[in-house]
């Protein structure tokens, strides 16, 4: 078992637990102050028969009521209509302020459940029990929840950390391959901005990665979970720091719209900093065969290299409407080199076309 600490203003707020099972599940939750307290489980259809059972017969040992929240699987819940429904159900139960949710599942789930817990009373406990591999190395950490509103991605939201994070790598073994594909975006990603020796640390032991082998994939997690929480301490709610977290997102997230969220949101991610990192090649940040290194490593983990079906003329107007946006700018991350990255506001959307060039078929 592993355990990490984030600190906000030199105060620890909540734990991230890495375990090879949800045996300790329950210990973990006693130190919280919610004996006898009711606890919703927050999880979609597909998580719900894998692991729901379990989860829900080791909390009842530690809360005096547990009830579940099921809702369909698929990243078009993430709205709020399912935000609603589940606001209705901890009504007519009786939910107050001293009671708790859990997410139970991936990225959606957890920013569903956390926003309800952000704006249910004004602001509610809620913990995370990430079940995929995206979830357990970025969406569960650092408190941001919301939903998408209409085609836009994650446009409501709101800053709300959990109080705890609970990671059972064991998840992964059910996990679609597809779905494993997408985390690993976000794990090169957090190689990329923070850490050069991580990231060839990941091509050195793609093999076992791609095979699930749990121990590897274990220190894979966190080593991830230590980089963003490293970064979400320094900077919260976004201000300067914790932007670079969005390194491939700025495009990423418009070809994800594009695409009618049918292209996995870590292999948007993936593209997209594989289009930006073309922009720091022509500005003479990396090299072309740094360039050349880091295609090489995404085909080690089946991230795509090129996406078809849009436009550059599309991506780019989509990119305008991005939540990053900032007095008009796109607020774009960059890399000085290899496990550096930098916030950059003066991309220009020649260099954007030519970024996109390099990824659009």
């Amino acid at each position: 078992m592993d355990c990490l600490k984030v600190h906000f203003e030199g105060k620890p707020i909540y734990d991230i637990i890495l375990d090879q099972s949800f045996d300790r599940l329950a210990e973990a939750t006693k130190s919280l102050d919610i004996s006898g307290k009711k606890l919703c489980i927050v999880t979609d259809s597909t998580v719900a028969t894998l692991y729901l059972k379990e989860v829900k017969e080791l909390l009842s040992q530690v809360f005096g009521q547990v009830d579940a929240f099921v809702f369909p699987q698929g990243e078009e819940q993430k709205n709020l209509n399912t935000v609603r429904d589940l606001y209705r159900v901890l009504i007519e139960k009786g939910y107050d302020r001293s009671d708790m949710l859990a997410a139970l599942g991936g990225g959606v789930t957890g920013d569903l459940c956390g926003f309800a817990a952000a704006t249910y009373l004004r602001g509610i406990s809620f913990i995370q029990i990430p079940t995929t591999l995206l979830s357990q190395v970025d969406s569960s950490i650092g408190g941001k929840t919301g939903g998408d509103f209409d085609a836009y991605k994650n446009m409501v939201g709101a800053f709300h950390m959990p109080r705890l994070v609970y990671t059972n790598v064991k998840t992964l073994v059910t996990l679609p391959q597809e779905q494993f594909i997408s985390g690993m975006g976000e794990v090169v990603k957090h190689g990329l901005i923070k850490d050069k020796s991580y990231y060839l640390w990941l091509a050195e032991h793609a093999a076992e990665i791609m095979g699930k082998e749990e121990t590897i994939c274990q220190q894979m997690i966190l080593r991830s979970n230590q980089i963003k929480g490293m970064v979400v301490e320094q900077d919260p709610t976004e201000k300067g720091e914790r932007a670079l977290l969005n390194f491939g997102h700025t495009l990423g997230h418009a070809i994800e719209k594009l695409k009618c969220f049918a292209m996995p949101h870590g292999c948007c991610v993936a593209v997209g900093f594989l289009a930006a990192c073309r922009i720091c090649v022509l500005r003479g940040y990396l090299s072309q065969e740094e360039l050349t290194g880091l295609t090489r490593v995404m085909e080690l983990f089946s991230l795509p290299l090129t996406v078809e079906g849009v436009s550059r003329k599309d991506v780019l107007e989509a990119a305008k409407h991005d939540k990053k946006m900032e007095s008009g700018n796109i607020k774009f991350i960059l890399l000085k080199e290899l496990g550096t990255a930098y916030v950059d506001r003066t991309v220009s959307q020649e260099e954007m076309l030519a970024g996109l060039d390099w990824i659009l078929r």
